[in-house]
């Protein structure tokens, strides 16, 4: 088959014999695959200690923004058990109850994350915050409290850099800079991680700030302040994760130069006529569904038509390399005027 274009292989076309590969479709294959799972728990593992030690210091110092900060800690934790929980079943092999696989399930998972992120992070910040405001508190000893945020900044950037490490790679491999592979992928695991750990060294370093405020104002208010920003951090994190899961859940489509390289790639098959209707899906990252109503030559045999699906199939695998399943329904042809486009 003729080259449907050249470079820009994440836009959807291909050089002669190359696969597209889209950050937007995700893949199995390349640096960083398969590496979420050891980013989660590595992710997990620091924002467990971390918690302990932030509560604790905001017991002794009597912080509204260490304990908003603890509380960040045990969302971002919680989180990430439930990240460990969707990347687990969601690769779930297809049965017979759930012929299409349980690649969906995943971002039910992601979605519920995203939520205690919100409720857990945010809502509980934001209230701390505002309490310490309006009944407002002498500071105690911020000693133990810098110590904790020190430690809690090493630990949150080793996680950090695992998250950016994987995004990085993934990136790479799609050949687009990784700010737009964080905001296309259909692995909100590692997307989840990277935007947490950020917002938790964004999150610290307001605590400190709000410490270092009380210390030498001798006012609670810019603790109580420091508190409430940090609860507006963790909610805009939260809507953005949650969107994102809640628009795969949904259902995503290929984007159109992608799904104009498939109808393309359907119609070159010599038995094929029309491609009357064309559905894709992106069911999760590197897991996408194909199906189509296609209109076979009426001189077409039986035989004909198995083996045109059959070679349509290995067509459509070879240009997206994630594609896992494909549907052809032969349909009559139909008046021009009511076929749809690409």
């Amino acid at each position: 088959m003729s080259a449907q274009g050249e470079g820009e292989p994440e836009r959807g076309r291909r050089a002669e014999g190359a696969p597209v590969l889209d950050a937007r479709v995700g893949s199995l294959s390349g640096p960083g695959a398969g590496g979420t799972t050891a980013t989660v728990i590595v992710a997990a593992a620091a924002n467990f200690g971390v918690a302990l030690a932030k509560a604790v210091a905001g017991v002794l110092s009597g912080s509204s923004a260490m304990l908003a900060e603890a509380g960040h800690s045990v969302a971002d934790t919680l989180t990430e058990v439930l990240l460990l929980t969707s990347l687990k079943r969601g690769t779930k092999a297809a049965d017979e109850d759930h012929p299409l696989g349980h690649g969906a399930e995943r971002y039910i998972w992601a979605l519920l994350a995203s939520v205690a992120t919100f409720v857990g992070g945010g809502v509980f910040a934001l209230y701390d915050g505002v309490r310490a405001l309006t009944h407002e508190r002498t500071p105690g000893d911020p000693l133990v409290s810098y110590l904790v945020l020190a430690v809690a900044f090493v630990l949150e950037g080793l996680s950090l850099r695992t998250g950016l490490r994987q995004a990085t790679g993934r990136a790479r491999h799609f050949r687009v800079p990784i700010l737009r592979y964080l905001q296309h992928t259909p692995d909100t695991a590692v997307k989840a991680v990277v935007m947490e750990d950020s917002a938790a060294l964004v999150g610290l370093a307001l605590a400190a700030l709000g410490l270092l405020g009380g210390q030498l104002t001798h006012s609670g208010v810019w603790d109580g302040v420091a508190s409430v920003l940090i609860g507006v951090l963790l909610i805009v994190v939260a809507v953005v994760l949650g969107s994102a899961n809640a628009q795969l859940l949904v259902g995503r489509a290929l984007p159109p130069p992608m799904r104009a390289a498939v109808r393309r790639e359907l119609l070159a098959v010599r038995h094929i006529e029309a491609v009357m209707e064309l559905t894709t899906l992106v069911q999760g990252p590197g897991e996408i569904l194909i199906a189509a109503k296609v209109d076979f030559r009426d001189l077409s045999t039986s035989d004909q038509i198995e083996w045109a699906c059959e070679e349509a199939e290995s067509r459509l695998r070879a240009l997206i390399p994630a594609v896992r399943r494909v549907y052809l329904d032969p349909t009559p042809p139909r008046p021009a005027a009511s076929r749809g486009g690409p």
